[in-house]
């Protein structure tokens, strides 16, 4: 038997592999619109999908169907969309002993309206715009070997004390990893710098690294960027992912798979990034493995459906796993 790793040794001693506070809201998919959207006309689509979204549900959701020990702090709204969201998650294995309930608030939804191409996106946040620093137990994200916070701009209350947050954490002995997501606001606030000291892993994409960066091009924004947190990693879509480490870089490109919708693809990279980068897997596989699980996300509709088969999805990775070359483990 091998000896156990100083690294697993830690992890061990905690909870979680893997604490998450973010967002947790229902999807609405409708597929086969036009491409134009004119007004008062009614419509149709040629199918439809219901599904848990928001970029913390599905990171959390399936960073757990792929074997993690996952603790997610999000909002718990008592409306019957929430009681949907946290039966889901539950089911999924997720500890939800430190949501923070809402019996008067309501869930949020977002509606995506799936083109050929593009999709519109329209969202009601709900809840998400109440969780605030003072939800949060610090004990209970700490009890963790790393920390994960998408959706940096969704969380409004929170978003003021979010370096905070990661100092304190920090200060704990955790990694953290930082997925900004958009900015629906448009104001892309730059106080998100200074929150970037204690981040070990930024993720954003492409369009996300450019406007957090304030840069006119990619390679301007990965120059910015590089430079201001130990690994940044870029998901860019059909052009798979890039990550950046001192002068360090590492392409891997993207996987061939029939797609059904791009929902909460991001979301899932994350989930298989971050399923590596914990257990000490290096960059390039663990890009390789973000990009697989992305893939694999967008085979069913929405950003859960393709992991809801717990060993089916650690068979399939197991599968991966023992296809690379001795060399890439």
């Amino acid at each position: 038997m091998s000896a156990i790793t100083s690294n697993e040794a830690h992890s061990a001693l905690r909870r979680f592999d893997v604490t998450v506070v973010g967002d947790a809201n229902l999807d609405l998919l409708f597929y086969g619109l036009p491409e134009e959207l004119p007004s008062e006309r009614e419509l149709l689509a040629n199918d439809m999908a219901i599904r848990i979204g928001g970029s913390g549900a599905i990171t959390a959701h399936n960073l757990a169907a792929l074997g993690n020990r996952v603790g997610f702090v999000t909002t718990a709204p008592g409306d019957d969309f929430g009681r949907v969201c946290q039966g889901e998650l539950s089911d999924a294995g997720i500890d939800l002993s430190s949501c923070v309930p809402m019996q008067d608030a309501r869930t949020g939804v977002t509606v995506h309206l799936q083109h050929r191409e593009l999709r519109h996106m329209f969202t009601y946040a709900g809840a998400t715009f109440r969780l605030d620093y003072d939800h949060l137990d610090l004990a209970y994200l700490s009890d963790s070997s790393h920390f994960h916070m998408p959706s940096y701009y969704l969380q409004r209350a929170l978003t003021p004390r979010i370096q905070e947050l990661f100092a304190n954490l920090k200060h704990l002995g955790l990694s953290i990893s930082l997925d900004p997501n958009d900015d629906p606001d448009h104001s892309w606030d730059r106080s998100i710098l200074q929150a970037l000291q204690y981040v070990d892993i930024l993720m954003p994409n492409e369009r996300e690294a450019c406007l957090l960066a304030g840069a006119h091009d990619l390679e301007e924004s990965i120059t910015v960027l590089r430079k201001m947190v130990p690994l940044l990693v870029i998901k860019r879509g059909a052009r798979g992912a890039s990550a950046y480490c001192g002068d360090c870089e590492w392409h891997a490109p993207a996987e061939t798979i029939q797609v059904i919708d791009a929902v909460g693809a991001g979301d899932s990279f994350n989930a298989g990034f971050l399923h590596a980068w914990t257990r000490g897997w290096s960059i390039d596989r663990a890009l390789a493995f973000g990009n697989l699980i992305g893939a694999r996300s967008t085979s069913q509709s929405g950003g859960t459906s393709a992991f809801r088969d717990r060993e089916a999805v650690r068979a399939f990775t197991a599968a991966w796993e023992t296809a690379l070359p001795h060399s890439a483990t």
